[in-house]
């Protein structure tokens, strides 16, 4: 395994070509999605990052980093909206070289809110929902993935949440339901409540259909969110174990330092994880 001196010079690298990437066409975006998603570990981002920002800007920040997949949120795509709505605010970023793979983080409290997560994800064209229903929901959300044939990963949001504070609680509800019933593994509340993101993917495997890439200062509640590298998760590991198991899904970059600056911080992180991808056998 290369050293730490190697990963940050690797890292150094990725952020001057992320920070620095020129604005690109229509036509070069386009092939640059279809190779980056044929890539080891594709990156994306979760739209949380851009919360302060219009669709433009996240579009054209996510050309200078040359991201071209994303998750997004409500407040970029209102769960009422129509499906001409839809189908145009879909294109706006399809004209941006990114392409829509999942909806969410959706919360559903009761059926309605199960039923209108699952309409909104078929008019978005989208084969995942990252979800955190209740845990008396979890039986009709399944009814719902099987009949729509859309997964649900459910995300956990750390040690203050009491529905899922770790990633365990929401494997035990789905461990033996249908297989689209899975897991968004967001690695920095997973560290903050005291699970290891590495050994977590070796034990959930199969059942991870997304991650939220961030890093913390800390492995408890009080933890905050940090540029990737300048925590304490121990990225190499995580990656040996991501290509372990085969991981087929997309590593979104989830930004929540400096929310109304962040791209200088979401360079960074993502050149440290280009980085750590390239310097890990």
């Amino acid at each position: 395994m290369s050293s730490r001196r190697n990963f940050i010079r690797n890292a150094t690298l990725g952020v001057a070509t992320a920070t620095l990437a020129p604005l690109v066409n229509k036509s070069e975006s386009f092939y640059r999605d279809e190779f980056e998603h044929s890539k080891d570990l594709p990156l994306g981002i979760a739209d949380w990052t851009f919360v302060n920002f219009d669709i433009p800007q996240s579009i054209q920040m996510m050309q200078r980093l040359d991201i071209h997949h994303m998750t997004i949120k409500n407040f970029h795509l209102p769960y009422d909206s129509t499906k001409e709505k839809i189908d145009e605010v879909i294109k706006q970023y399809k004209d941006g070289g990114i392409s829509i793979y999942g909806v969410g983080v959706i919360y559903m409290k009761n059926k309605d809110e199960v039923d209108q997560a699952f309409e909104y994800a078929k008019k978005a064209g989208v084969s995942l929902i990252i979800g955190v229903p209740e845990h008396d929901q979890i039986d009709y959300v399944e009814q719902k993935v099987k009949s729509y044939n859309i997964k649900l990963a459910i995300h956990n949001h750390g040690p203050e949440d009491k529905m899922y504070p770790s990633p365990q609680i929401a494997y035990d509800l789905i461990k033996n339901q249908d297989s689209r019933m899975g897991l968004c593994r967001d690695i920095g509340h997973a560290q903050r409540a005291g699970v290891d993101p590495a050994k977590a993917v070796l034990k959930y495997n199969k059942r991870i259909f997304d991650m939220h890439i961030k890093d913390v200062t800390n492995a408890a509640q009080d933890g905050e969110a940090i540029e990737a590298g300048r925590g304490i998760i121990d990225f190499p590991a995580l990656v040996k174990a991501l290509r372990k198991i085969k991981y087929p899904g997309h590593c979104g970059i989830e930004y929540e330092k400096d929310m109304k600056d962040p791209l200088p911080g979401i360079a960074e992180s993502v050149g440290y994880f280009k980085g750590v991808k390239d310097g890990v056998a």
